[in-house]
């Protein structure tokens, strides 16, 4: 099957051949397959991530990402008329309005709890719940003896992560659970990189005067 943009690969004897990136542009499909391998890893764990609890017994994040790629490959002409927008935090995009798109589909109106979304200078983007950031925490931090104790830690640590900016709290999740660079949260964000800088500190600082404060918890550990 012909595919557009392929004959572009391997012209490499007169000049560079071209990056990635502008293969994407070119509408190269198989461009878009090696992106979504390299990333994949850090998708899957963004997707796990901010996958609602209600959501995970119908739906796993493997799921997810391939009905993501099928909407990039259908949206990969649209890549070249878009901003200077780098191919990770593209595809990205995509994968979180897959699953916000699921989240609607399987849920309805819980979504507006699972996946909300919220705004910075007119930058849409699906906002990491204090819920989804309390679970990974409690699970990095703790390890209460039973179910009980867990859902007092839990509630505890959620409690306290929803008095955080929330976008700070977002901050937080794409440099620690998503494992952005500081420049791919800026892009994500819509900021400057020195504010995406000064909102991770802040983050931080936060995070340890909160971890301090729950039973059960360090004080810091890695995020002292």
């Amino acid at each position: 099957m012909s595919m557009a943009g392929n004959s572009s690969v391997g012209m490499g004897p007169t000049g560079p051949a071209p990056s990635l990136e502008q293969r994407l542009r070119n509408g190269d499909t198989l461009a878009l397959a090696e992106l979504f391998t390299q990333e994949r890893e850090r998708l899957w764990r963004g997707v796990h991530f901010r996958m609602a609890e209600a959501l995970r017994g119908r739906l796993e994040p493997d799921d997810v990402l391939q009905e993501a790629f099928l909407a990039a490959s259908q949206r990969l002409s649209h890549y070249a008329e878009s901003p200077a927008t780098s191919p990770f935090i593209w595809l990205r995009m995509i994968v979180n309005q897959t699953l916000v798109d699921l989240h609607r589909q399987h849920l309805g109106a819980q979504r507006r709890d699972a996946a909300r979304e919220v705004s910075l200078d007119g930058a849409p983007f699906a906002q990491a719940t204090s819920a989804s950031v309390a679970i990974q925490l409690v699970g990095l931090f703790t390890s209460p003896s039973g179910a009980a104790q867990r859902a007092d830690v839990l509630s505890l640590v959620q409690s306290a992560i929803e008095q955080m900016d929330p976008i700070d709290r977002e901050v937080l999740a794409l440099r620690h659970f998503e494992e952005l660079s500081n420049s791919e949260v800026a892009e994500t964000l819509g900021i400057a990189q020195k504010a995406a800088s000064i909102r991770y500190v802040r983050a931080l600082r936060r995070l340890k005067e909160i971890l301090a404060q729950v039973p059960g918890t360090s004080s810091g550990g890695q995020y002292g």
